[in-house]
């Protein structure tokens, strides 16, 4: 009889899912909310530090976590054939100041992610070939942009900032045009083996909501940016080789900076 209650009580385990609360990650959730995994899992949106915490604590099972806190865990496996990348411009990560960067004196570093100010930290370096002074953000930081203090910003508050600041340093173009490769910000890493069954299911609920981007875009009305032009030529989704590429060089080079 306890054998058999345990095996109850495992297959109705739910999967603990951490996702990024940003509209980048909108059509990855409208495949996964259509999928059958809803009723397998308990799916929790947060930014993205946030979510890389929780994995790292072992609060959630999964998450679609910045790439940068991969180093950080025991196991890292990452699951789908999707992930949160780019090819050139990803119009919602950048550099954002009143001057040109060589007179930026000090940078604000976002705290809603690992990965972009690890980013960011490379680029100055190795790229602008620059050493302002680094300072780690709080909530509310962006009003603070001004003078030759410059910040990095992240996700929808980046599409904002677009309209606000005289000048915008794209990372994502900044990264190809460094190394000639795409970048990838956040891919979906389990910290445990969840299973084949499970993966490819989650993997295919990636895919529908990527090839349904016209259904997400009239679900999110949204007047800052055209959200079409977002998902189409901005983000990029499929987890390819030459985004692994990318991948595996941003963390050889994470390494080498003192985050």
């Amino acid at each position: 009889m306890g054998f058999l209650c345990a095996k109850l009580a495992e297959l109705d385990k739910r999967i603990r899912v951490g996702a990024v609360s940003y509209l980048n990650t909108r059509p990855l959730l409208f495949g996964l909310r259509r999928s059958g995994l809803m009723n397998r899992i308990d799916l929790m949106e947060e930014y993205p530090s946030k979510v890389a915490a929780m994995l790292l604590n072992d609060e959630i099972d999964v998450g679609l976590v910045p790439v940068a806190i991969i180093p950080h865990l025991k196991e890292a496996h990452i699951i789908t054939d999707y992930c949160i990348g780019a090819v050139g411009e990803v119009a919602s990560v950048a550099l954002f100041s009143e001057v040109p960067i060589e007179q930026v004196t000090t940078v604000l570093l976002d705290y809603q992610s690992r990965t972009s100010v690890n980013l960011a930290k490379v680029l100055l370096k190795e790229y602008w070939k620059l050493s302002p002074v680094l300072e780690n953000a709080k909530e509310d930081f962006r009003s603070s942009i001004r003078g030759t203090t410059a910040g990095i910003v992240i996700g929808d508050r980046a599409l904002e900032q677009r309209k606000i600041s005289a000048y915008s340093y794209d990372l994502a173009a900044a990264w190809k045009a460094h190394t000639g490769l795409p970048f990838v910000f956040a891919a979906w890493v389990a910290n445990k083996p969840l299973g084949e069954d499970f993966e490819d299911a989650f993997n295919r609920a990636n895919g529908y909501g990527v090839s349904h981007l016209s259904e997400v875009v009239a679900e999110n009305p949204y007047p800052v940016y055209d959200l079409m032009t977002y998902y189409t030529q901005n983000i990029s989704y499929r987890l390819d080789e030459e985004k692994r590429k990318g991948l595996a060089l941003f963390l050889e080079k994470l390494g080498n900076i003192v985050a």
